[in-house]
């Protein structure tokens, strides 16, 4: 003999929406977690970098060149300029506009790879071998790390563009875009202190 199964309703939750953006989804608290991670990565070959600045008679050691300063600024410019279409795009994802996140999504993938070419180009006048002497190897660690994340969010935001044109935008994807965006205001940002610590303050001192 099989006793009937009991079931009790206890909340009515249809009425909920089917997805999330910003801090009310785990996506966006991982992405946080992913910059606070990085950012001590950051600041930690910060540290090293000036630690070996007040070790030093000299910054840069006497004998070594100073890194050029053109294709570094032009590349700075251009970063910071990114900055418009990429809050234009996040603000287009909240709006839920699929159009919008299309376009702007690939026209910050285009950005993207203008920009990795310029540090190509900004990597080949650093003026020292990453094995030179703590300097250059510091220099360069700097400058590869910094690297890693731009190359890291264009992989990211090219995929993420190809995903956009071949399928349906939900709420995730909308979601996702605006972590991407965010991401992405975290590499120009952790740039600017990097500029500053290898092409200025050496002048300045």
């Amino acid at each position: 003999m099989t006793t009937p199964i009991r079931t009790t309703i206890v909340g009515d939750l249809s009425d909920l929406p089917t997805g999330a953006m910003g801090a009310r989804t785990v996506v966006w608290w991982g992405n946080i977690g992913f910059m606070l991670i990085e950012g001590t990565a950051f600041a930690l070959a910060i540290g090293a970098c000036l630690y070996l600045q007040s070790m030093s008679p000299s910054w840069p050691p006497r004998g070594d060149a100073l890194p050029g300063l053109l294709w570094s600024t032009i590349f700075t410019i251009g970063v910071l300029a990114s900055e418009l279409p990429n809050l234009w795009v996040s603000r287009k994802a909240q709006q839920k506009d699929a159009r919008g996140v299309r376009a702007g999504t690939l026209l910050m993938a285009v950005l993207g790879l203008v920009l990795v070419g310029i540090r190509a180009f900004e990597l080949q006048h650093l003026n020292i071998r990453w094995d030179h002497d703590a300097y250059g190897s510091v220099i360069w660690m700097l400058m590869i790390l910094h690297t890693s994340h731009l190359i890291t969010d264009l992989g990211d935001t090219i995929v993420q563009s190809a995903w956009l044109y071949t399928h349906e935008i939900g709420e995730d994807q909308f979601s996702d875009v605006q972590d991407n965006s965010e991401y992405w205001s975290f590499v120009v940002l952790a740039w600017l202190p990097i500029y500053v610590l290898i092409y200025w303050l050496p002048r300045w001192l």
